[in-house]
């Protein structure tokens, strides 16, 4: 019986053809670099050639393996060039249909040649078909038997076929130790089944396997896989945590005069969620080896005075601090308030961006080196290499995920140093505004401290979160006129509901921001480029629009392409009131503090994710006045918009948000692989197994403290050279 292979037909009237790639770069491409990757990459779903099935009694929309008699066959023009070939069993007639072929298959597909067709049957024009099943030619006498187990279907790239995965996966299965890393008594109390028999398993399972079980994942050989994956996780972040204690850092201790001074000077008292966080800060900075700590509040819960603190500790202890944030307007936020707070008491802050001339840059750099700037804020220009620590006692990083891991190591070896042939290293406080779930914490930041800021500091009014589409666009501009011009009552109400109190209402001279729809973001340099023209072009023609629209009003615009000392200048006339409104690009995400906004309106929010939905959100609700977001949508909606827009509207907690937006994408998305430093869990599910999470965690422990060999062999089946990643 030969098997066919299905692939493009060659382009003629091409001079040159790119070099095929190797099996290996096709494998690479799978993330499979070694025999034991091949083990490890498991089939997506299976197809059952153990059996044939009737003509008669196949059903629509169902998978199944006929042998039939070919009885026409001829390529048509309906309405695009295609092969169809017509099979029967004497009783029942069936259609093939294949739209990319090879002339020899036609050939091959002649009347009275005898098949065996895999496929889904669907009903065509002319009756029952299959579209471009898999087919083999049962030669004369050819007695071929049936298989005897479910044949895998796996994850492939191009000019990789299913034969070839196969082949290579069985080798690699008889070829390797498949032994157990874990022993019996372990197995036997978490209930788990022998690794060599799970993985053999889920490869080749026997006829009438559960193929629902097997296909959703929750088959005790896939538990068992993902346990195991856990488990590996679990123990490299375990291991580098302990690497970590084992290395040395400044002792950097609390209570001091000058973080004294600087709580006495606030205006404000710190919640209590503030006062625990900071403890906890203080007290890892005091220790002789390096804090590696995550901060993480929901937008506006005060995490910007924490590090502030932080730094002040730091600096109090002879040392410097720097803060690192991923935009420009954020870093100057930062540094437009920290300053405020810390130069009546003497610190000396320095400003370091990309954007600052030659000459301002090169007087910050002699500065930072000299240390006489005992904290330093900036954008990532604070790693570039020109720039020398004195002595960095604390490196405090605001919106960490935005940053790659190679990033965020550059600037924490810039300030590590050698004393007594020992490297001393920072610490390192990293932010988070955008809430991580439980879940998540627990496996992808268990090498880290986590402080949670979970209360927000009293007097904040929530926000009215509005959803208008775009067909009422004249309420939302007649909405935006009321609320930079005079004190009135809300003019989008949803069908049914009663107007809110005259008191509810946004004040006499408000201001407002107009966010610019989000371009999709690309991986390719090119289409990215494109995207962030295209953004551009959108915010210019807004920015003329509403000018047009509010001739009355004094309109703003900023956008990420705007150079600095204007970028600042804008911001800077719309937190003193003098810009009314402000027309943005989402590059106003994060870090903008102007109280007196009160009315955020966001074009196309249906094509944003939930975390920056809630970062925008979080920009109004910072003064005493009655906010409002208004989600501005375009129908029609697709589901997953639909959801998004849903969960945005009926939460405002971050971390019921971040919950619900890691159950809709998954953790790749949420974190990326750039930004997490940590290998993404191909397996596991961390809503559905956050039983086997919680025993990876337990045993995890155990191994490293009891068999750490055990612990060794298992990291090196599992993470091989990935493991390097976790060092961020």
């Amino acid at each position: 019986m030969t098997r066919t292979k299905r692939r493009a037909p060659t382009q003629k009237g091409k001079s040159e053809e790119k070099p095929k790639a190797s099996l290996q770069d096709k494998l690479a491409k799978l993330g499979i670099r070694s025999e034991f990757d091949l083990v490890l990459h498991l089939p997506l779903r299976y197809e059952d050639e153990t059996k044939l099935t009737e003509l008669g009694e196949l059903k629509p929309g169902e998978s199944a393996q006929i042998e039939a008699a070919v009885l026409a066959s001829e390529i048509q023009y309906r309405p695009r060039r295609q092969l169809v070939v017509q099979v029967g069993d004497g009783q029942h007639v069936l259609y093939l249909r294949f739209f990319n072929f090879y002339p020899n298959q036609q050939k091959q597909l002649q009347p009275g040649t005898r098949v065996r067709v895999i496929g889904e049957l669907r009903s065509g024009f002319f009756g029952d078909e299959m579209v471009h099943p898999r087919y083999s030619v049962i030669r004369s006498g050819d007695s071929t038997p049936l298989p005897e187990r479910l044949t895998p279907v796996y994850p492939t790239t191009a000019g990789l076929a299913q034969s070839a995965l196969r082949q290579n996966i069985a080798r690699a299965l008889e070829k390797l130790d498949l032994s157990d890393t874990l022993d019996a008594t372990v197995l036997a109390d978490l209930h788990l089944k022998p690794f060599a028999e799970c993985v053999r398993f889920l490869h080749a399972p026997p006829p009438g396997a559960p193929l629902q079980a097997l296909e959703q994942r929750t088959h005790p050989a896939w538990r068992r896989l993902k346990f195991d994956e856990l488990l590996a996780q679990q123990l490299s972040m375990r291991k580098f945590r302990r690497a970590r204690a084992q290395r040395r850092a400044p002792s950097l201790p609390a209570g001091r005069q000058l973080t004294q001074q600087l709580l006495r000077s606030l205006p404000f008292q710190l919640t209590a969620a503030q006062h625990r966080c900071l403890a906890e800060i203080r007290h890892d900075l005091a220790q002789p080896h390096p804090m590696r700590r995550l901060l993480q509040g929901d937008v506006g819960s005060g995490k910007t005075i924490v590090a502030a603190l932080a730094c002040a500790q730091a600096i109090d202890a002879g040392y410097q601090a720097a803060l690192m944030a991923p935009t420009e307007i954020l870093a100057e936020q930062h540094f437009r308030k920290i300053d405020a707070l810390l130069s009546p008491l003497g610190i000396a802050t320095a400003w370091l961006t990309g954007a600052l001339r030659r000459k301002e840059k090169t007087e910050a750099i002699e500065r930072v080196a000299s240390g006489s700037a005992q904290l330093v804020i900036g954008t990532h220009a604070l790693f570039q290499g020109e720039v020398k620590f004195k002595k960095l006692g604390l490196a405090v990083i605001d919106e960490q995920h935005r940053f790659g891991v190679a990033q965020r190591l550059a600037l924490h070896d810039k300030g590590a140093a050698k004393r007594k042939g020992q490297t001393i290293e920072p610490h390192q406080l990293m932010m988070s505004a955008t809430p991580i779930p439980r879940t998540l914490s627990m496996s992808y930041f268990a090498d880290l401290d986590v402080s949670v800021i979970d209360e927000l500091p009293p007097g904040r009014t929530p926000i009215l979160t509005k959803l208008v589409s775009d067909a009422r666009r004249a309420e939302v501009i007649e909405r935006v006129r009321r609320a930079c011009g005079a004190a009135d009552e809300f003019a989008i109400q949803p069908a049914g509901r009663q107007a809110p109190a005259a008191n509810t209402a946004v004040g006499v001279g408000a201001q407002a921001y107009w966010v610019c729809p989000l371009i999709e973001e690309s991986e390719s340099p090119s289409r990215a480029a494109k995207a962030a023209d295209l953004q551009l072009q959108t915010a210019l023609d807004t920015f003329a629009t509403i000018q047009k629209t509010f001739p009355y009003l004094r309109v703003g615009l900023v956008h990420g392409r705007m150079p600095a000392a204007e970028k600042a200048h804008v911001m800077q006339g719309f937190q003193s009131g003098a810009i009314q409104l402000l027309v943005a690009t989402t590059v106003i995400e994060v870090g903008v503090d102007v109280p007196n906004a009160s009315l955020m309106v966001i074009e196309n929010a249906e094509r944003m994710g939930l975390a920056q939905l809630h970062q925008l959100r979080g920009r109004v609700g910072r003064g005493a006045a009655q906010s409002v977001c208004i989600l501005l949508y375009q129908s029609p909606l697709s589901e997953t918009a639909r959801e998004r827009l849903r969960i945005i509207f009926e939460n405002s907690d971050g971390f019921e948000i971040a919950r619900q937006d890691l159950h809709m994408r998954g953790p790749g998305e949420f974190l990326g692989n750039r930004q997490s430093g940590v290998p993404l869990l191909r397996f596991a599910d961390l809503e559905r197994d956050v039983d086997l999470l919680e025993a990876a965690r337990k045993l995890a422990d155990q191994l490293i403290e009891q068999r750490p060999e055990v612990a060794e062999r298992h990291i090196e089946r599992w993470l091989n050279a990935r493991e390097q990643l976790l060092k961020a």
